[in-house]
């Protein structure tokens, strides 16, 4: 399981941000086009005034001793010089209105941006624990209820596995809390490597696990449990041995996501109470 994506039966994403996000990079396509066609015109624009310039500049090239035609000649030649300032001028103020129009767009696509991260941790928050990176007990009733229509509509096994932390006050109040939240990182480390992808591992709160297992009897669920015991970790220099209780049931055609998780509670509590018996007789009469 990868907590970092987002399961697909969550809610749909709001589709207003994507929008507002293809307008402004739509507008900025826009300004890149009128950007282009800006310096073209420009260039064309300045090519042919120079030459009426430099074709009117030289009365040479034409053979006319008229004072009249030659004070308008310099008239015309002083009106294109004005063109080419006037056309200069607005050159430069069309371009420093895209390059702002630009800055502006590409503040609000970076504002964007941040935004949709925020949102994306935001989600990611609401969906995953942040001790164990497993997915929360939201998730997991949405993914029950899913996996338990899917069951009922074609027939397949779905298995749900109930797992408690034996002794884990025990542990916060010889080693601290810090090491319990390490014992509850390692646990949930090491029940996602022992899951499958299509299986699906949450914290229900506490020291409470639990795996949804598609596709899956309860005959299997003893080679699961087997992949996690012994387990230990260590924390200030001294190992902590992990041991954990489990029950498992398969679902039943036509029960409610409440009667399907109250079976592998009961079914946990049952084994809990057998485990705490066996460490009663096994301890020493003093």
């Amino acid at each position: 399981m990868n907590p970092s994506s987002l399961p697909s039966f969550t809610q749909p994403a709001d589709t207003s941000a994507e929008k507002r996000l293809a307008g402004i990079q739509e507008q900025l396509r826009k300004l890149e086009k009128r950007d282009w066609w800006l310096w073209c015109m420009a260039v064309i624009v300045m090519l042919l005034l120079t030459f009426a310039v430099f074709s009117m500049s030289f009365p040479q090239l034409i053979k006319v001793d008229d004072p009249f035609f030659e004070s308008g000649l310099n008239r015309a030649v002083r009106g294109l010089v004005g063109l080419v300032l006037i056309f200069n001028a607005y050159t430069i103020y069309q371009q420093v209105t895209v390059k702002r129009l630009r800055h502006q767009f590409s503040r609000q696509l970076e504002e964007m941006r941040v935004l949709q991260v925020r949102a994306e941790e935001f989600q990611r928050l609401a969906l995953v624990d942040p001790l164990t990176g497993l997915y929360n007990r939201r998730v997991a009733e949405e993914r029950m209820a899913a996996e338990a229509s899917r069951s009922q509509r074609y027939g397949h096994p779905l298995t749900v596995v109930s797992l408690d932390l034996d002794a884990f006050k025990q542990i916060n109040d010889t080693y601290g809390h810090q090491a319990g939240d390490e014992v509850l990182r390692h646990f949930a480390a090491s029940l996602s490597s022992a899951i499958r992808l299509s299986d699906f591992a949450s914290r229900m709160g506490g020291d409470e696990f639990l795996v949804l297992l598609p596709e899956c009897s309860t005959s299997q669920v003893e080679t699961l449990l087997a992949r996690l015991r012994p387990m230990e970790t260590e924390y200030g220099g001294e190992k902590i041995s992990i041991g954990f209780s489990a029950g498992w049931v398969g679902y039943e055609q036509g029960e409610t996501i409440e009667q399907f998780l109250g079976r592998a509670d009961r079914t946990l509590y049952a084994d809990k109470r057998a485990g705490k018996a066996r460490a009663k007789e096994a301890s020493p009469v003093l």
